[in-house]
């Protein structure tokens, strides 16, 4: 079992200056205390992402950490001319000494590629191309593309990564079908679902694996996200994350609410109680938080425990106090 965090960096306060500060402290107590890695959502014209621009932050998380690795969680591929975006993956890559997690998607919010003119329609399409120009351009020395959204012809590809052939590959999954899919591209999966729902679609990726010949031992990584606050008591947690999950919430349908509809596929309960009861957080003293996880964990068969532990307005202190408890008294019995 390997532990990684999750982070929207949705906004806290009106510093967002001290909010970057802050998180970048934090970010160190996370690889003090043993985490796998530190991966950051990107999103567009919305409170629940203030790092849009995902390599900007992560370019001083590389010189902030020496063994921490880290990632955007996604790209949102669909928004980045391929060539640009290559350069920068290589660049964090180098800088880092080969720690980069490459997460890729097409973006889930058809309102904030709409905003850049990118038609939600031919979200799928178009990133199946971006993917496989940028794996092309990290993996060769000249790229030759020809397809519907680009094109192009013997461009210089002066820069690589260092880990080859490519970072390893990241993909936020919220249906069981991908499964299959995901085994076959090698992807780390982060499982946007109930304990239950992870189980099926764990279940579902190592048989895929395993038809294709692969060896267990050497599977991808499968995580389950959660809002995740520990405290000294199960009354003080609960407090802290009932209040800052309001707030994330509210990030959360911000521009769903703005142009009048509900969320699509709505996964994560929008009451506080429903979301503790079904798992979505999980808050409490570190013995109620280990016993939940050990629950959920084998329910869901995963080997990553990817953690929310910054969200909403939550204090750098009410954070770095629940890294500490769950460093010392989580992680070990997991």
């Amino acid at each position: 079992m390997k532990f990684g965090v999750f982070d929207h960096m949705d906004r806290a306060g009106a510093n967002l200056g001290r909010q970057f500060d802050e998180r970048l402290r934090l970010i160190e107590l996370y690889e003090k205390a043993g985490f796998h890695a530190y991966h950051l959502a990107e999103h567009h014209a919305t409170p629940l992402g203030m790092a849009p621009s995902p390599s900007v932050f992560l370019a001083a998380v590389a010189q902030r950490t020496t063994r921490l690795r880290f990632g955007p969680l996604v790209y949102t591929l669909n928004l980045y001319h391929p060539l640009r975006l290559i350069d920068e993956i290589c660049m964090l890559d180098q800088m880092s000494g080969g720690r980069l997690e490459l997460g890729i998607g097409r973006g889930i919010s058809p309102y904030e590629v709409g905003y850049y003119g990118v038609d939600p329609a031919t979200g799928p399409e178009r990133f199946a191309e971006a993917l496989d120009v940028i794996l092309k351009g990290l993996t060769q020395p000249r790229l030759d593309h020809a397809g519907k959204y680009f094109t192009f012809k013997d461009v210089p590809m002066e820069m690589q990564p260092v880990q080859r052939p490519y970072p390893p590959l990241w993909y936020g999954a919220n249906s069981l079908e991908s499964a299959d899919r995901l085994a076959k591209q090698a992807c780390n999966t982060a499982v946007g679902m109930k304990a239950d729902g992870v189980g099926r679609f764990s279940a579902r990726y190592r048989a895929a694996w395993q038809a294709l010949g692969r060896d267990p031992q050497t599977m991808p990584l499968i995580g389950l996200s959660r809002h995740i606050v520990v405290g000294d008591t199960d009354r003080e947690a609960q407090s802290a994350a009932k209040r800052a999950f309001l707030l994330w919430y509210d990030a959360l349908i911000h521009l769903w609410r703005a142009h009048g509809v509900g969320l699509p596929r709505q996964l994560i309960p929008a009451e506080f109680d429903d979301a503790l009861a079904q798992g979505y957080i999980i808050a409490g003293s570190p013995s109620t938080v280990r016993e939940r996880m050990k629950k959920d964990n084998d329910i869901a068969g995963i080997n990553y425990c990817l953690c929310r532990l910054a969200f909403g307005d939550l204090s750098f202190e009410e954070s770095a106090r629940s890294v500490e408890l769950f460093a010392k008294e989580v992680m070990p019995a997991l």
